[in-house]
């Protein structure tokens, strides 16, 4: 059993190498082959001329990378320190990160993990893997540089770039992209020695960083180490993760707020209505949407919820109480109300006439961050798209992250993980409270699945709105627009988080995406059966 301790303390006779130590990281460097180069510049601006480089190189491949490094762009004086690997860094190219766009200049200020998010520190263009032995100390270098040569000779076909800085921030996030590589290429010997070394720089770190730098080494660790984590949390438990996270950030209510806009538009003349909710949890969503109803002219239409959850092994049942909560709601609004909780263990396994459709009744599927686990059994996704269709719904919404977490290629989903989670733990700086924190759980948890685990065991497969919508074309439906309300709504819900300040709303054709600065991290879309599918 590897517990949290074994993974970020890593191996106890290991101690990273300070930047105090220059000197003893330049003769390391230095011994297996790596050129020095200085620069007299603070790091944004380091940053930036790396980017214009960057630029270069992709313009003209036939530019040799070590001319490149040691162009006019970089001056000459003893600021900061980076090596330039002998090897040639074409291969990088292809999976480079997206350039900073911006940068503080600040010349006071050359610690990039306190002028600098995490996110942008992810976007430096150059990757770089950091080699230590696993007993590095400034007084024994021999057996350190021993160390380093022995593993650089064992993988001599992997592509090094080496980046020592004063903020240890940016050699953080490199180690991490360097040991994703060596476990992309199977050299877990090597992924070992720079789990250990992340793992120690992640705790030297503060704010958003470290958080998100111990969540992908956690993993990382697991991975290498064969740990994959096992669903062994109780849906009781997980369900309470859930709530701080809709407490916490805007995203959750979003969602809930964007579906519910759409339900209530279908179901605008209907006088008996039903909703199936394909992951009922705590019912959170369901409260907003009764009162809705309970204020529409003319009165409320009778409501049927149909929540689906998870078998509960625990002595009570959760989704019967959750159904009861929401019943003394009702009672109270002056909505009638009925509920069924429906367990089963995967959506897959639903049957349509288990669902009870009744004549005359007006019918919504919701499906908020459900559908991609789904991914995780070929074929599972396109039998509960067949029975939404057999139900035929005046509307099925479906929220989703805004991220590609279902490549084939390991290396790639990392990178994409890093720049999404990174969004989101940014995002949630300010929240320093108890829903904070399990929130960074609730998410550390989804790190975790998406990095440690493969095949059925990877359930977090999540994809982008563009191939949601491939595949639910795929499926026989269509697309219904999200109305100006759903818009607007939105852009309200905003405003109660720090002022909206950060948080983007954009609409993309007829759905709707919620964003940290400019990354889109949650999708919202709407669709109903395609006429050519209906059976009449």
């Amino acid at each position: 059993m590897i517990t949290d301790d074994n993974i970020f303390a890593g191996s106890s006779s290991y101690e990273p190498f300070s930047m105090s130590g220059g000197n003893c990281m330049d003769e390391l460097l230095a011994a297996i082959g790596y050129k020095k180069l200085r620069s007299k510049d603070n790091m944004a601006d380091v940053g930036q001329k790396l980017d214009q480089q960057l630029e270069a190189v992709m313009m003209d491949n036939n530019v040799n990378a070590r001319e490149d490094g040691t162009s006019s762009n970089v001056a000459s004086d003893d600021a900061v320190v980076h090596y330039d690997d002998p090897n040639d860094v074409f291969p990088w190219e292809k999976t480079m990160l997206t350039p900073t766009t911006t940068h503080n200049n600040n010349q006071n200020d050359t610690t990039i993990s306190n002028s600098l998010p995490f996110t942008q520190i992810l976007e430096d263009p150059l990757r770089f893997n950091i080699l230590n032995g696993n007993s590095a100390k400034d007084n024994d270098l021999t057996a350190v540089t021993e160390t380093v040569k022995s593993q650089v000779e064992q993988h001599s076909d992997l592509t090094c770039l080496c980046v020592a800085v004063e903020d240890t921030g940016v050699r953080l996030v490199h180690a991490l992209m360097a040991c994703a590589q060596a476990i992309q290429e199977g050299k877990l010997d090597l992924a070992d020695v720079l789990v250990n070394h992340a793992s120690v720089l992640a705790s030297q770190q503060g704010g958003a960083m470290r958080k998100v730098a111990a969540n992908f080494s956690h993993a990382l660790a697991r991975r290498i180490y064969g740990a994959f984590p096992e669903e062994s949390m109780s849906s009781s438990l997980s369900d309470m993760l859930h709530v701080h996270f809709y407490e916490t950030c805007p995203y959750l209510k979003f969602a809930h707020f964007t579906a519910n806009q759409a339900i209530l538009e279908a179901f605008s003349s209907a006088t008996a209505v039903h909703v199936i909710d394909f992951g009922l949890k705590q019912g959170l969503q369901w409260p907003a949407l009764m009162q809705a109803l309970a204020l529409r002219p003319g009165g409320p239409p009778s409501f049927r919820l149909t929540g689906i959850g998870p078998t509960s092994p625990e002595d009570t049942d959760t989704l019967q109480q959750v159904g009861w909560r929401l019943s003394q709601l009702a009672r109270t609004i002056q909505v009638r109300f009925e509920f069924r909780g429906f367990g089963c263990n995967s959506l897959s396994d639903l049957d349509p006439t288990a669902l009870d459709i009744k004549p005359g009744e007006s019918v919504a599927v919701n499906a908020v961050f459900e559908l991609h686990r789904m991914l995780a059994k070929p074929g599972s996704l396109e039998r509960v798209l067949n029975t939404v269709k057999n139900i035929e719904p005046e509307i099925v919404t479906v929220v989703e992250q805004e991220a590609n977490h279902n490549g084939p290629v390991f290396f790639e989903r990392f990178t994409e993980a890093m720049h999404y989670y990174s969004s989101l733990f940014d995002s949630m700086e300010g929240s320093v409270n108890e829903d904070g924190t399990l929130s960074e759980v609730y998410l550390g948890r989804q790190i975790c699945n998406v990095v440690a685990c493969e095949g059925e065991d990877r359930v977090e497969r999540h994809e982008t709105l563009a191939q949601w919508r491939v595949r639910m074309g795929s499926a026989g439906f269509e697309p219904v627009r999200l109305g100006s309300n759903a818009f607007r709504q939105a852009r309200m819900l905003l405003a109660l988080f720090a002022g909206g300040e950060g948080y983007r709303v954009e609409e993309n054709d007829g759905c709707l995406l919620l964003g940290w600065q400019m990354r889109p991290l949650v999708a919202t879309s709407a669709w109903r059966v395609a006429s050519g599918a209906r059976r009449h």
